[in-house]
């Protein structure tokens, strides 16, 4: 009996101990990298952005990085070093500098 017990003990540990391992490596892969494998370069209108995020470089991504939530769902990566792009920016900081005052 006491075999059946500590494999059963054993087992448990060590489906505990997988969970465990599988929850750490989703979150390191989420957090730990850059976002933007490749950037989209054309440039288009700002109307057609419902949501901008900057993520600024840091230990997790050497490059900054421009997300855009278009109105028909897409996300899009945008290369900051673009002028186009650097407006862009430019028009949702004067955006929510009106909101906030």
């Amino acid at each position: 009996m006491t075999s059946k017990l500590a494999i059963a003990l054993l087992a448990a540990l060590m489906f505990s101990a997988a969970l465990c391992e599988a929850a750490v490596l989703t979150r390191i892969g989420t957090e730990l990298r850059c976002q933007c494998i490749k950037t989209h370069s054309t440039p288009f209108h700002p109307k057609f952005i419902q949501k901008l995020t900057v993520i600024e470089s840091g230990p997790h991504c050497a490059k900054s990085e421009i997300i855009v939530k278009l109105t028909d769902g897409r996300e899009l990566c945008l290369d900051p070093k673009e002028k186009w792009v650097q407006k862009v920016v430019q028009i949702f900081l004067k955006k929510a500098e009106k909101q906030d005052a």
